[in-house]
């Protein structure tokens, strides 16, 4: 059966198109979300998905050398019109799919579980997705699972389009400081004389309401003359106007860096949990106000400690906690174990986020992305590494000092 399409299909495909995904190259980054997943709920095959207007195009892959199928036989086209998990425990039993050529054949899918890409205008885009040529059912645990790394997923491909957003948004500024210098060298030189002869003129329209011949000619005159430095001004302001309102630039306000940090915690603690790894929050206490987006800043955080977990050993420990330094600070200690095993986050962290630049692509390109966020944050990020104690990442942000307009939406909040 043929899935309808969404509602929405029409802005769900724009969104898709916004994140210039299809048909890219694969990344470290989801290769191993599908591999984790696959290893999590126990099955051969799973996918990354993004639903095409005519086909689902797979961004990562485990079990298949496919790389695209049509829409019109995908499961996740059924997915992607719900907001959590479709689970098919036996597709030939499920009349959607019991017809569906890639079920009706020996050793065809039996069991599906896709949990939706939804992003954060609240489209799905595809989905996250495991599959087996055997009937079967995931516990809680696993559907927990499944659920976190499809929002791993979302999180890693809104990081990275928001990151060229701020790579276009610094360009727009740089233009607008070259405009401003311009602008400066125009009004006060070359267009200094003709402009004081259009005020004296219209002074004295307005003062005495008689038109004097003579200066109207000479105001003529000049302007004719300058006639193309009047509209290198107006080119020049209509710049700086459309430089400085940028749609893709932070969308900042005064937030809690604790609560922020509890949410990126619980976010990723049903994925620690399938490696039984624990997760230790230590974000509590009082408030800690920072100026930040909301939005990216959990984002950034969220990929961190899954960065964290991904490169823990099993059964490891993560501490995670917020505290004042120099400023609101986000500490994230990744723990060494007692039988002297060691965490790789270091290298990672060292190697993705702080030694290479972003536009080089690498293993870490996810982690290179956060710390361009944070960059753009003005976040301070210190890392460290020491046996015994493990590795800690210390991420220090400024005091807050809420403008007038933040002042004005607490007020309207509380």
């Amino acid at each position: 059966m043929q899935a309808p399409l969404p509602d929405n299909e029409t802005d769900r495909l724009a969104a898709l198109y916004a994140l210039d995904i299809l048909d890219s190259a694969p990344e470290q980054d989801f290769d191993d979300i599908v591999a984790l997943a696959s290893n999590v709920c126990g099955t051969p095959m799973s996918l990354v998905t993004l639903v095409d207007t005519d086909r689902q195009w797979f961004k990562a892959r485990v079990g298949t050398d496919l790389t695209e199928t049509s829409r019109d036989l995908s499961f996740c086209a059924h997915a992607i019109l719900g907001r959590d998990l479709l689970v098919v425990p036996d597709a030939t039993k499920d009349a959607r799919f019991s017809d569906n050529p890639s079920v009706d054949m020996d050793g065809g899918i039996r069991f599906y579980a896709g949990a939706p890409l939804i992003t954060t205008d609240g489209y799905a885009l595809g989905t996250l997705c495991v599959i087996d040529n055997n009937p079967r059912s995931l516990d809680v645990e696993q559907l927990q699972a499944l659920r976190a790394l499809a929002r791993q997923v979302t999180t890693q491909m809104e990081m990275r389009r928001h990151a060229i957003a701020l790579a276009n948004t610094t360009a727009r500024l740089q233009e607008l400081e070259r405009r401003k210098d311009d602008l400066a060298g125009l009004v006060g030189g070359e267009l200094r004389a003709p402009l004081r002869l259009i005020s004296s003129y219209l002074d004295k329209l307005g003062s005495t309401g008689f038109h004097d011949a003579e200066l109207a000619e000479l105001v003529g005159r000049a302007t004719a003359g300058h006639i193309r430095g009047f509209l290198d001004l107006l080119q020049h302001l209509t710049t700086m106007a459309e430089a400085g309102f940028g749609s893709e630039s932070l969308h900042m306000r005064q937030i809690d860096l604790t609560r922020v940090t509890q949410r990126a915690v619980e976010s990723v603690r049903p994925i620690a949990a399938t490696k039984q790894i624990w997760i230790l929050n230590q974000a509590g206490g009082p408030a800690l106000p920072i100026i930040a987006d909301p939005v990216r800043l959990e984002q950034v955080l969220t990929h961190l400690l899954f960065a964290a977990v991904k490169y823990t050993p099993s059964g490891g420990r993560v501490r995670v906690g917020t505290e004042i330094e120099s400023g609101p600070t986000v500490r994230l200690d990744d723990m060494d174990l007692p039988d002297g095993l060691r965490p790789d986050l270091f290298p990672h962290l060292y190697y993705g986020a702080i030694a290479n630049p972003s536009e080089i692509p690498g293993p870490d390109r996810g982690l290179a992305v956060a710390k361009k966020i944070l960059d753009a944050h003005h976040a301070t990020v210190a890392l460290s590494d020491r046996p015994g104690d493990g590795t800690s990442l210390h991420v220090v942000f400024p005091f807050a000092q809420p403008t007038t307009t933040a002042q004005i939406a607490d007020l309207i909040a509380a």
